[in-house]
């Protein structure tokens, strides 16, 4: 929930009409993202739940031996709940600047809650995926316990530098949990002016970020033995 509170956040201050930050560059975005996921593992982390806000690293380290199986469905449904409910905050907050923003053209768009290729090329794009998550998780696997002292600043830091160096062509993603809870809400909330949700690319940020989470956990296994 802090995570898409803050992340979508930035999306909709991005995108949307009459909002200051309008038109924003790309380091703001990829910075402020990183900040979100900061705040968000140290909310978790402080509330017991290991910091994991995604499907990808749960399942990639579950499939290394590396989480409980037992422990998996639970934390699937609190991190989409979570983020489907920071999508509805957002939407509450921006309520007048969703109205002010008339057309996809305009700024309207799932883009704000999830993510949409630069190029729409989908296996590319669900490459492109793999290979974010892949170094996110591989990188994360190496800090050990992330939710401790500056660590989650360094989690931080580690999406701002994949989603400026890898995440400009799809947005990235990351996270199933991420895109899909948030894309549902912009689907399903009555948000005024709602552009097009594009369910036909979900599978891209569902799919890639697991296949790269799992690579990456079970390369580290496999390192470390």
């Amino acid at each position: 929930m802090v995570l898409i509170t803050l992340g979508a956040g930035t999306g909709a201050s991005f995108n949307l009409n009459k909002a200051y930050a309008q038109g924003a560059n790309w380091l703001y975005v990829s910075l402020s993202w990183g900040l979100a996921v900061t705040m968000g593992v140290y909310t978790a982390g402080v509330l017991g739940s290991d910091g994991h806000l995604n499907p990808a690293v749960t399942i990639g380290f579950a499939c290394a031996g590396l989480f409980k199986w037992s422990l998996v469905i639970p934390y699937l449904l609190g991190q989409f709940l979570g983020a489907f409910v920071g999508a509805a905050i957002v939407i509450v907050h921006f309520y007048p600047h969703f109205k002010a923003t008339k057309t996809e053209e305009e700024g309207n768009q799932v883009g704000i809650f999830a993510t949409v290729p630069a190029i729409n090329a989908p296996i590319w794009n669900f490459l492109s995926e793999v290979i974010a998550t892949f170094f996110f998780v591989f990188i994360l696997l190496n800090l050990g316990n992330f939710t401790q002292g500056l660590k989650p600043l360094i989690v931080g830091l580690v999406i701002t530098v994949v989603g400026t160096a890898l995440g400009s062509t799809t947005g990235f993603a990351l996270n199933p949990a991420r895109d899909w809870g948030p894309r549902f809400a912009y689907t399903v909330l009555p948000v005024p002016n709602r552009g097009r949700t594009h369910w036909e690319y979900a599978w891209v940020p569902m799919c890639g970020p697991l296949v790269g989470g799992i690579i990456a956990s079970l390369l580290e296994v496999s390192l470390t033995k």
